[in-house]
């Protein structure tokens, strides 16, 4: 019986084999890696050849051992399938839960609309594997080697480019430092602040806790100021830096008025501090042209953020920062001993994407995208749930609603009918129950095939 696949026959294999190595200690160490589940259903073992090499044992005591598991049904063999570990071994009995598993807190709805992703079927797959074909084959040696923390040139002055122009970001490519995601970012900035001395930040009271964690995280503390329809109440300003998000306030959906964005700029002139500007989507804007960085008005005290994780997807873990003069130092130590440098073949990949034009076509065809879903919203809702008031700008990828009752209750009522929403409270500092009754609907989530479905269950659980 010849056991091997082509893919497999060179696979290595630990067993735990006493010093004789016969047939029956070979059968053994096989059954036992495969009841503790090391080798799980589906692992395909090498070749007998193969493996009687590595083993240093005859090529007969191999296959007689491989034939005695299959008769037992421990493992299959087919002809050009090679020999693989069956799917009768269960889990072993003493076996926990997975980490993932328990690390996971998502819930598996029919329909998604709960915010911060966006449609993930949209991403375009053709055209960035185009971009790796062109990138990696022209790609010096080096580039594959440990580099520049702030992440690879070419990238660089794509983004240098790319932000100036479409942003009105002011940049410089030996001012922009590449990070794993937004998250890192952010991690990184909180470290400078607290190793020059910094205590707290200022902090929008609505937003992603996970971002509160994360300055926590490196010991500084956020401190609250309010958000009312021109955005941030800036006033309230202190500490040794800001967490903003002026294009499209997070999660209520206001841009930070014009004398709110200078009076910003002002207050970190006058306290020595940093503003950190999320623009998380602030290329999605649909009722007008999109509003310019904050970064733009002072680059010495602004540290602009931005990411592909609305614009192409999450998944690829980039996202970039824009530093003033004085930080590109301690930042580039930081991200030194974090990660010292985000893959070098995604980077590669998206500065070709950018100079194709790629990147402005994907950004232009999502706007049309999200913006046709939101129309779509806001049509349905002012027939089928009149009474629900649409708060926020035209932007993004999520709409903030203003409920009558309940917004808990909506919320959990939607998740019995397998619809997955939101409440405002859940974004805010320190929710109290008179916390803005208010859902939240992210409409990039769904796929298209889902959509639909999803806008007639919401208004269904709204309309009651």
């Amino acid at each position: 019986m010849e056991d091997s696949a082509p893919d497999a026959a060179g696979a290595d294999l630990h067993l735990d084999l006493a010093a004789t190595r016969g047939r029956n200690d070979l059968v053994r160490a096989l059954h036992d890696s495969i009841r503790s589940g090391r080798l799980p259903a589906g692992t395909r073992l090498p070749s007998s050849r193969s493996l009687a090499k590595d083993l240093g044992i005859a090529r007969n005591t191999v296959a007689d051992a491989y034939g005695q598991l299959v008769a037992e049904g421990w493992l299959t063999a087919r002809q050009g399938s090679g020999t693989v570990v069956a799917n009768r071994a269960g889990p072993p009995p003493d076996a926990v839960p997975s980490l993932s598993a328990s690390l996971s807190k998502a819930k598996s709805y029919r329909y998604d609309l709960t915010p911060g992703a966006p449609d993930l079927s949209t991403f375009p797959r053709s055209e960035w594997l185009a971009a790796a074909r062109k990138a990696l084959p022209s790609a010096p040696n080096e580039a594959f080697g440990y580099g520049d923390p702030r992440g690879r040139i070419e990238l660089r002055r794509m983004l240098a480019g790319y932000l100036a122009r479409a942003r009105g970001v002011r940049a410089d490519p030996e001012r922009i430092l590449i990070c794993s995601g937004y998250v890192q970012a952010l991690s990184l900035l909180s470290e400078v602040l607290k190793s020059q001395g910094g205590t707290t930040v200022s902090v929008e009271e609505f937003g992603y806790t996970l971002h509160l964690d994360v300055v926590r995280s490196r010991g500084l503390e956020p401190v609250p100021v309010p958000v009312d329809e021109l955005g941030a109440c800036v006033s309230g300003l202190s500490g040794q830096g800001a967490l903003l998000t002026p294009a499209h306030q997070m999660p209520t959906g206001v841009p930070l008025a014009p004398e709110r964005r200078t009076a910003a700029v002002e207050w970190a002139r006058e306290a020595g501090a940093v503003l950190i500007e999320d623009d998380y989507d602030g290329e999605f804007r649909y009722d007008r042209q999109a509003v310019g960085a904050l970064q733009a008005l002072d680059p010495e005290r602004v540290v602009y953020t931005g990411t592909a994780s609305k614009s192409l997807a999450p998944g690829l873990r980039l996202a970039w920062m824009v530093l003033p003069q004085r930080l590109i130092e301690p930042v580039v130590a930081a991200k030194r001993t974090a990660d010292y440098q985000t893959a070098t073949l995604d980077q590669l990949t998206l500065a070709e994407f950018i100079a194709s034009g790629h990147y402005d076509r994907q950004v232009r065809r999502s706007r049309l995208h999200y913006r046709r879903r939101r129309d779509r919203l806001v049509q349905l809702l002012a027939v089928r749930a009149p009474e629900v008031k649409v708060a926020g700008i035209s932007a993004g990828l999520h709409v903030l609603l203003d409920v009558p009752g309940d917004a808990e209750d909506i919320v959990a009522r939607a998740a019995r009918q397998g619809l997955g929403l939101t409440t405002l409270s859940n974004y805010h500092f320190n929710p109290t129950p008179a916390t803005r009754q208010a859902v939240i609907v992210g409409y990039g989530t769904p796929p298209d095939h889902a959509y639909p479905g999803a806008l007639d269950l919401l208004c269904q659980v709204l309309g009651v």
